[in-house]
């Protein structure tokens, strides 16, 4: 027996980050209260999305088009790159308006005992990159995990073995901007300490 629409409905919200059965029960509701035409909208440019978006062949960001807007870009710094985990963190280094080179997103980060490889990250694409084009300098934006770091090392290691003269370099990492030392935790002291600077 098919289930009815409404809890049909309010198990595909579920999906969502961060929602659960009551924040999706609200939207639901929301969406059959009153705003129906904007619940149709929603499920047309759902639906175009999944349809649609695939990966940038240069990059591997979302888009609609075989090569996203950044890459095509010819303002954009082509000898920059900078290595991401996910899509929204090219969203995050773009709202700051102070990096203009190109991009490459990894979609993870190299975990061995869940299954992720070089292979699975898109690395032998960076290493392509990094063969035909002038790159001088390579940043790597990997999250301050276990799998970021050794994902961060592996990148390096990669980039060398094809040359050793462009710059590989991680976005630093340890006190944030106005932070006060006492309500830091210890790792991220540690950190601070290992990439202090000279002033």
């Amino acid at each position: 027996m098919t289930k009815p629409l409404l809890e049909q409905l309010i198990e595909a919200l579920q999906c969502l980050p961060s929602v659960g059965k009551k924040s999706a029960q609200r939207m639901a509701y929301q969406l059959l209260n009153g705003r129906r035409s904007k619940g149709v909208l929603l499920s047309d440019v759902l639906k175009q999305a999944m349809e649609k978006i695939g990966l940038c062949q240069k990059c591997r960001d979302y888009t609609e088009n075989e090569v996203c807007s950044i890459c095509s870009n010819p303002q954009r710094d082509k000898q920059l790159i900078c290595v991401v985990e996910s899509p929204s963190d090219i969203y995050a280094i773009e709202s700051t308006a102070s990096y203009s080179g190109n991009y490459f997103v990894l979609q993870g980060a190299l975990s061995p005992l869940d299954g992720i490889g070089p292979d699975e990250i898109g690395l032998p694409v960076l290493a392509g990159i990094v063969k035909q084009d002038a790159v001088s300098e390579i940043i790597i934006a990997t999250s301050a995990t276990v799998e970021g770091e050794a994902t961060a090392h592996y990148i390096k290691s990669l980039v060398h073995q094809i040359n050793n003269e462009i710059i590989v370099s991680r976005l630093a990492q340890g006190v944030p901007l106005g932070g006060e030392l006492e309500y830091l935790d210890a790792s991220t002291l540690s950190l601070s300490l290992a990439n202090r600077q000279t002033i």
